[in-house]
């Protein structure tokens, strides 16, 4: 039987701007190898597959694959799962997700849809001159979380034209490297960032939510627990971020641009 989907631009109100997802709603389990042949056929940062969990009403179970590998958390595609769920099949109040990373909570709010995430724990690292050649600029502070590392820079226009080699990237980070800095250039948002992804297939993500769980926990002590994020890629998004304790909360708005049906 057919199978539909769903492709959502996460982290905007804009079609064509953010970071797109496509969306599987199924009826169960099905194997992790069809799962992942349809991501890379989609060929976006990440594809993501849900169905209903037999742990209680409103509770989902939802995986994340990039064309090449599963990942534990994506931030982007459970934004956009969330939007499918309220927008194509009357989801209501709290939306559970029980995935790799434990239980996640998405519900609608005023702002967009709010989604809840373990914060980061990071470890502080002694800057070297491998991370600057890497990215090719110099780098102030650095530290690794789970899966990423996050880079400090001196300012938003560093960040918005560094313009990292892809190879001596895979070398520094398991998953992700985070390119950050407090934003000089904008009154209303509170840092800059741009990811990228070279060992998950993913040279730059449009916009990473899971890399705002590590950049709360970086920048929190220093901002406040709640800021406005830019993800300064080409297409660009933007989110909200609250650190609550050893949870992130993010909200951002989605757009559906794209229904479509697997016919394998």
């Amino acid at each position: 039987m057919p199978t539909e989907f769903i492709q959502v631009d996460a982290f905007t109100d804009e079609p064509f701007r953010g970071n797109p997802a496509a969306v599987v709603i199924l009826d169960g389990p099905v194997g992790e190898g069809w799962m992942q042949s349809v991501a890379l056929e989609m060929n976006l940062s990440e594809t993501a597959f849900c169905h209903r969990s037999d742990t209680g009403p409103g509770e989902w179970d939802l995986r994340w694959f990039t064309p090449i590998a599963e990942v534990d958390l994506c931030g982007h595609a459970t934004l956009a799962t969330a939007h499918t769920l309220i927008t194509e099949h009357g989801a209501t109040g709290e939306i559970g997700f029980h995935t790799r990373s434990g239980r996640l909570a998405a519900v609608a709010v005023d702002r967009g849809i709010r989604l809840d995430f373990p914060v980061d724990n990071l470890t502080d690292l002694a800057v070297d001159d491998e991370m600057s050649t890497a990215i090719g600029c110099p780098v102030v502070a650095a530290a690794v979380g789970a899966t990423d590392l996050l880079l400090e820079v001196d300012s938003a226009a560093t960040v918005r034209s560094c313009a990292p080699d892809m190879g001596l990237l895979s070398g520094i980070a398991d998953r992700a490297v985070i390119v950050t800095t407090a934003c000089d250039d904008r009154e209303d948002v509170g840092i800059v960032s741009r990811v990228f992804g070279p060992n998950v297939g993913i040279p730059e993500d449009p916009v990473t939510g899971s890399a705002h769980t590590t950049l709360a926990a970086w920048w929190a002590p220093r901002l406040g627990a709640t800021f406005r994020a830019e993800q300064a890629s080409p297409r660009g998004g933007e989110l909200d971020v609250a650190l609550m304790g050893d949870r992130v909360h993010l909200t951002g708005r989605a757009v559906t641009v794209v229904r479509g049906r697997l016919l394998v």
